[in-house]
């Protein structure tokens, strides 16, 4: 699990991983680590659902663009108004559907919010009214910079990867990173006794014995 964590947690590439795991006694090639954060960031984030806290009622929701095999995609994103990220989704588009896919997804492990913050994208005052007509929507100028500015800790931990390859690589890394801020911002209620220097690896502790 340590792999996974230093990968999620740093700005380091895979091959960073391998030569830290090298200096510990631990042969793995960076392929190995790259199949690791694969296979267990999903496993990390479920196991940890039960442990998460309640987000917030008042929503920031808004997307942002990654490349992938070169092409650049859609990533949705919302949080609360206290920093927690609700939920991403990776889209080949932006669109109806995609929009209304981001926030069923995320409605199914969270209240609903009494307000939702977005853009002015005209499919978002369609999604809202079909999924939470009892919700206030926010649309005014510079109401979202807390999410834009959100935005860029994800674009400055995707940097160093040299680009995503996948569609499934980009959800993973995504939802890792967004799982790992949670960690750190204490939205879990996992390594709270311990300093808080340390909570991410008494975290991941408690986390490994379940999966």
């Amino acid at each position: 699990m340590i792999a996974v964590r230093w990968y999620l947690r740093y700005g380091l590439s895979y091959r960073d991983v391998e030569e830290l795991l090298a200096e510990r006694g631990i042969e793995v090639d960076q392929v190995t680590v790259y199949r690791w954060v694969q296979r267990f960031t999903p496993l990390l984030i479920d196991a940890a659902r039960p442990c998460r806290h309640c987000p917030g009622d008042r929503w920031l929701v808004d997307e942002t663009e990654v490349k992938v095999a070169g092409q650049w995609v859609s990533l949705y994103r919302a949080i609360d108004q206290f920093g927690q990220v609700i939920d991403v989704l990776v889209s080949q588009k932006r669109d109806l559907a995609a929009t209304r896919r981001f926030f069923t997804r995320a409605l199914e492990h969270s209240p609903r919010p009494g307000e939702v913050t977005t853009d002015q994208a005209p499919a978002y005052p369609r999604v809202l009214d079909e999924l939470l007509p009892a919700t206030r929507h926010v649309m005014e100028q510079y109401a979202n910079n807390p999410l834009e500015s959100d935005h860029g800790r994800l674009k400055a931990r995707v940097k160093p990867m040299r680009g995503l390859k996948r569609l499934r690589c980009a959800r993973v890394i995504s939802t890792g990173h967004a799982f790992i801020q949670n960690l750190r911002r204490g939205h879990y209620e996992l390594g709270v006794e311990t300093h808080p220097k340390r909570s991410l690896l008494a975290a991941f502790t408690e986390l490994a014995l379940t999966i």
